[in-house]
């Protein structure tokens, strides 16, 4: 089995900014040629990696983060939508490791992980055909539980939160419900949502449109998504915006099991908890976010950089490339993925 190695490589930069590190850079290292990579961490602490290449899904695994294998088939689905923040999503839960795709006809499939090397037949996970046209999408499981989210087509036009769960791993879908329906006729059109679950409880984040404004929203539910509460807005700032930015945010639990997120207003990162006034981190786009020690860490992209922001506010240039997602390995490790051309990457970066 080849085996690609992360190493933690030590070296000097140099830049105006006090705000990053003066000290060193971690060099990242290419795990495997695909696109719109995805990971997922399980209760063992083993990491596990999707990503698109062509209309080909491919995964692999890590038992420590630092090297992984060599990555494997689990399906060919034609018209695989991997680019543009679309592409396939992992998450684990107590029946292991489930996946979804997205076709660019709008048709969201999932996938379960039998044994190394064998996945389950394609479910088709949204039940209306061709109701994930923009296939901007994404999945959260935990205990028995999964659930997954998506940007789904409405009459006559424009995009509602939809979203459905399941309780075997995958391997079947309950009814697709309506998450969030916005009064002024659509949400944001190319905004990928986030989701992520801590027992029975859902959070989604997703970018609105309301009375002109492109601003961060979050809504939950109590019972894995069977009804979900009043929707609420990030931040104090808006962002009036006759366009769509194509950029959704991170979100994570800390030690309670409340949410936190990061997300981008105009050209800036932002991050806050739920009513909550949000922190300027600093400048970019396509933000991630996870928890170390009941602290945050960050990740963006900055002039087609990946900066990463550790527990203490420090920035790092940690390589060349964009949309990067960051996993707690243990209390002092965090594994950074991100994609450059058609390539991805990985970093373990030291706390």
């Amino acid at each position: 089995m080849i085996r690609f190695l992360l190493a933690i490589l030590p070296a000097f930069i140099f830049t105006a900014d006090p705000s990053f590190s003066q000290t060193k850079t971690i060099k990242d290292v290419v795990i495997a040629n695909g696109q719109m990579p995805n990971i997922a961490r399980d209760k063992s602490g083993a990491i596990h990696l999707v990503f698109g290449k062509g209309d080909s899904i491919m995964y692999a695994s890590s038992k420590n983060g630092t090297s992984f294998s060599s990555p494997t088939l689990v399906a060919i689905l034609p018209a695989l939508f991997a680019s543009s923040m679309r592409g396939p999503q992992i998450a684990a839960n107590d029946f292991g490791i489930t996946i979804t795709a997205c076709t660019h006809t709008g048709n969201i499939f999932s996938y379960t992980k039998q044994s190394p090397g064998s996945w389950s037949k394609a479910k088709r996970v949204n039940e209306v055909d061709e109701m994930a046209k923009e296939a901007l999408m994404a999945l959260s499981g935990d205990g028995m539980n999964l659930y997954a989210v998506w940007l789904g087509v409405k009459k006559p036009k424009g995009q509602n939160v939809y979203g459905a769960k399941s309780v075997d791993g995958g391997k079947t879908w309950n009814r697709n419900t309506l998450v969030y329906a916005s009064p002024d006729s659509s949400v944001c059109e190319c905004c990928k949502p986030s989701v992520v679950v801590n027992g029975n409880n859902v959070y989604v984040m997703f970018r609105n449109w309301l009375h002109g404004s492109r601003d961060l929203y979050i809504i939950n539910s109590t019972n894995v998504g069977e009804s979900f509460e009043h929707a609420k807005k990030l931040g104090e700032g808006t962002w009036k915006l006759n366009a769509c930015p194509m950029d959704g945010g991170g979100i994570a639990l800390n030690k309670n099991g409340n949410p936190t997120t990061v997300w981008r207003r105009e050209g800036k990162i932002y991050a806050s908890a739920p009513g909550a006034p949000e922190k300027e981190l600093g400048e970019g786009k396509g933000c991630s976010i996870e928890t170390v020690n009941d602290k945050e860490v960050y990740a963006w992209g900055e002039n087609g950089n990946v900066v990463f922001m550790d527990t203490k506010g420090v920035k790092r240039n940690i390589g060349k490339g964009s949309l990067p997602l960051v996993k707690a390995l243990n209390k002092n490790k965090v594994l950074c993925i991100w994609q450059d051309e058609n390539q991805i990457h990985g970093s373990v970066v030291e706390l």
